[in-house]
């Protein structure tokens, strides 16, 4: 009859007992870094995962490249369905989701392999709802940047109050879906809107409202790709959702929480500024977005000046634009 060394037979009760952990990877032409995503994933510390890498529509061998690794891996579960865009990917995953908590990696990146397992602990540790870490970004064809982990690992809790501002003055914390570990019964009635994009953001204050703390991991354990052929590499009219974000969130808070509306309006400041800065000067295809963006500015630049939370940087932008929309222009593009 076999036997089972003691500590073999506990570390198999663990990871039995351990949470569920569902990882949401959407997947739509990205053949050339799947693998490495994915093994970063399977890799993992934290053993008790469900993953799901959602094929949206894609056109490569992306979807096939899937189908390999759920062979290797019976945690890898892969859905196939029309192409939709990334927030119906996410939200087909949502949808079919069993794990206690969740977290999203896009296909293009790739994590540390204690990457769950550290968020895990910060967020259990804290008896926060959301749990998110470090990253360090890298360009295209490069490699990132590393560093040991630092040991224990610094936690920075935020209350709900402190995150919703931390957040929106964009000072510690960010909007972005990956990165970080959820409570699932926070996507409860909560989806990311179809065919938009900035969609992390759509939903980033919903998501605060149900959280009662928020832990941020001094760990950097997330690698985030930049592409040049990616959607946010790339300048288009649809960057310009980012306004009608939060453009309509800043109508919302006024009504229903105004605390928080200097933080939403130093946001939407702060994005002006950006679509100034990104897209091509005089082009008449951009004209309404030029105005639109100005308009923001010239709005809200007296208020934002006086708050004492607004970011040093967008401050010297407001000063600027005081010599108008030209010399603006110019200091932001470096001119």
């Amino acid at each position: 009859m076999a036997t089972f060394a003691p500590q073999l037979f506990n570390q198999v009760k663990k990871m039995n007992t351990a949470p569920l952990v569902t990882v949401i990877v959407p997947v739509y032409n990205v053949a050339g870094y799947l693998p490495q995503c994915l093994k970063s994933i399977v890799e993992q510390t934290y053993t008790r995962l469900e993953i799901l890498v959602v094929d949206d529509g894609s056109t490569d061998k992306s979807g096939s490249i899937a189908d390999e690794w759920a062979l290797m891996d019976e945690r890898i579960k892969v859905v196939h369905k029309p192409n939709g865009g990334l927030s119906d990917a996410r939200n087909a995953a949502l949808d079919v989701a069993r794990g206690d908590y969740i977290t999203c990696i896009d296909s293009d990146d790739y994590v540390h392999t204690s990457y769950v397992e550290h968020l895990y602990k910060a967020l259990t540790a804290t008896q926060a709802d959301i749990a998110v870490c470090q990253w360090v970004d890298f360009a295209q064809g490069n490699a990132p940047k590393t560093a040991p982990l630092p040991e224990p690992p610094v936690y920075k809790p935020y209350s709900q109050d402190e995150a919703i501002k931390a957040v929106f003055y964009q000072q510690g914390l960010t909007h972005s879906a990956w990165g970080r570990l959820y409570k699932r019964s926070l996507f409860e009635g909560t989806r990311y809107p179809k065919g938009m994009l900035y969609e992390d953001l759509a939903i980033a204050f919903d998501l605060l409202l149900k959280t009662g703390k928020v832990v941020r991991v001094s760990d950097t354990l997330y690698y985030y790709r930049r592409r040049s052929d990616s959607i946010t590499g790339t300048f288009s009219p649809k960057r310009g959702q980012v306004l009608d974000i939060l453009e309509g969130l800043e109508k919302r808070v006024s009504l229903e929480a105004p605390r928080y509306l200097p933080a939403v309006r130093s946001r939407l400041l702060s994005a002006s500024f950006n679509m100034l800065r990104l897209m091509p000067p005089c082009d008449p295809r951009y004209l309404d977005l030029s105005y639109r963006s100005w308009s923001n500015i010239v709005r809200l630049r007296d208020s934002c000046l006086r708050d004492v939370h607004v970011r040093a940087r967008n401050k010297a932008a407001i000063l600027i634009s005081y010599m108008g929309q030209a010399a603006l222009i110019r200091a932001i593009n470096g001119k």
